[in-house]
């Protein structure tokens, strides 16, 4: 198991992408132990790890992302933040961030957020006056909303691992978001000041309200997602399907901006996305099993409980470990690896799944914008053409600010779990 580790780790280091890591991991672990039998129930294992329900939910809602931004969305809920929040000292920063909240409630995955964001806020920002450094940093921690704003990606996923109610961890997302959301603009607020950031003309009565009629179709996907889910009319993976209609109505009848020759490019683009994640989830999962095989996840359980039997501490240990973890490992291939890992855990610390969730999601997120592997630092150093060193730089007052809301969550249980509760 040695030599596969040491393997994993230069494939890692080599920058081939997660899923053929893990993969080629795998089946150097077998050809190297010899148990030429695991090959036989590989197939077997590809596909049951992907034969679930629950997973269903992610094509659809990538479609749904795929058409809202198509169907002008994007640019209508920039306008709406800055008619908001625009005149305010560093007043596109808080766009920034604000337009990022908007749409985590109807894409719910970081890196498609970070993507979109960069071509579209950096610049406007870097004509202001910004430095591309802050502005690309500020556009690249916004985007880690994505997967924490209900609908989510990784909640989805989480909740398939665990078998805990997807509802509730959409529910359990809400506050902590709102938490970050917070810290973010109290940052950019501490910067604005103290650098004299230019601030954009306030709008007038008449300008908000026209942009906010014109933004509410957008944001009734994220409504009616919620209010459906809460109430039983359909279930989280019906509510993608939903979210895909009202999102082509929006886009096509309402706002008038979906053509129907567009229609290929966003269902090839819907595919190639789904089947980046789908070979992701299949490649962690035979991994996960071949973990299973060698018994890692009973000897990492044991190693913990043998550490402390105070549930505070044991949160400490798995948020610094999780950090790590996120640092050279894909979120969505670490929650498949370690959720079954943590879940005897959490049951015999007593600690609230839904609550757990939200703990080891946003750790995986933040993951995103730490070195040497962070998916969503390279995703926004190549679209603003900045150095990864200068990036890492201006990137770490929010990563701090991340971290500290982190353990707000982590220790303070209620943040995840008042929301989920009352409508239990």
């Amino acid at each position: 198991m040695i030599f596969a580790l040491i393997a994993f780790i230069i494939l890692l280091l080599l920058q081939i992408p997660i899923s053929f890591v893990l993969g080629i991991t795998t089946f150097f672990y077998i050809f190297l132990s010899a148990n030429f039998g695991l090959l036989d129930a590989t197939p077997q294992r590809l596909f049951s790890g992907l034969e679930s329900y629950g997973l269903l939910a992610i094509p659809m809602f990538m479609l749904a992302g795929e058409l809202m931004n198509s169907g002008g969305i994007t640019s209508r809920l920039v306008n709406f933040s800055k008619t908001m929040v625009g005149h305010f000292r560093g007043g596109l920063a808080y766009v920034n961030v604000v337009s990022n909240v908007l749409l985590a409630s109807i894409i719910g995955s970081a890196t498609a957020q970070i993507a979109m964001m960069s071509k579209i806020m950096v610049p406007s920002m870097e004509k202001e006056g910004y430095s591309k450094e802050f502005a690309t940093a500020t556009t690249a921690s916004a985007g880690i909303l994505g997967p924490i704003i209900p609908p989510s990606m990784m909640f989805i996923i989480y909740g398939v691992t665990s078998g805990t109610s997807i509802g509730d961890m959409f529910l359990g997302g809400v506050f902590p978001g709102i938490l970050i959301t917070f810290l973010f603009i109290v940052l950019i607020g501490y910067f604005g000041t103290k650098h004299q950031w230019p601030t954009l003309t306030r709008s007038t009565v008449s300008q908000m309200f026209k942009s906010f009629i014109s933004v509410i179709p957008a944001l009734l996907v994220p409504i009616i997602i919620i209010v459906g889910i809460l109430t039983g009319i359909f279930t989280a993976t019906e509510a993608a399907s939903i979210a895909c209609i009202i999102a082509l109505f929006v886009g096509g009848f309402l706002y008038k901006e979906i053509k129907l020759k567009s229609i290929p490019r966003i269902l090839i683009n819907t595919a190639i996305t789904t089947a980046t994640i789908t070979m992701l989830i299949a490649m962690a999962n035979i991994f996960g099993w071949v973990l299973a095989f060698e018994r890692i996840p009973q000897q990492i359980a044991t190693w913990m409980t043998s550490l402390t039997d105070n549930a505070l501490i044991f949160l400490i240990i798995v948020n610094i470990f999780l950090l790590i973890v996120g640092m050279f490992l894909d979120g969505i291939a670490a929650l498949i690896i370690l959720v079954p890992i943590f879940m005897p855990l959490i049951i015999n610390y007593n600690i609230d799944p839904v609550h757990f969730g939200v703990i080891i999601c946003i750790n995986l997120t933040i993951g995103l914008l730490t070195p040497p592997v962070g998916t969503g630092l390279f995703i926004a150093s190549s679209l603003t053409n900045i150095k990864l060193e200068r990036l890492v730089r201006a990137i770490w007052p929010f990563l701090l600010a991340s971290i500290v809301a982190l353990f707000i969550i982590s220790y303070a249980p209620q943040i995840v779990t008042w929301l989920p509760s009352i409508f239990n």
